[in-house]
């Protein structure tokens, strides 16, 4: 992947939160679905697609006000016409 998209891929330390802010933001959304500690498994999975579907429909400040879905599409595209 990281060949073909000519990037780096970098994982964050376990429990070292300051080092993933995006996904930390990203929790606090699913909060507003899913309070902490409920138990995913009992939640549907069209009901769970729909709630990650409201999620990435939000434009994001860090990403100059485009949808995080608008930009997968985008990266996705420019891969698509490589091969």
């Amino acid at each position: 992947m990281e060949q073909k998209l000519k990037c780096n891929v970098y994982f964050a330390d376990p429990y070292c939160a300051w080092q993933k802010g995006t996904n930390e933001n990203s929790n606090g959304l699913l909060r507003e679905f899913y309070p902490k500690g409920r138990n995913l498994s009992h939640v549907g999975e069209k009901t769970l697609k729909k709630n990650l579907a409201l999620i990435n429909a939000r434009p994001k400040k860090v990403l100059g006000y485009k949808t995080p879905a608008d930009l997968f599409e985008q990266e996705l595209q420019k891969v698509l016409h490589l091969v």
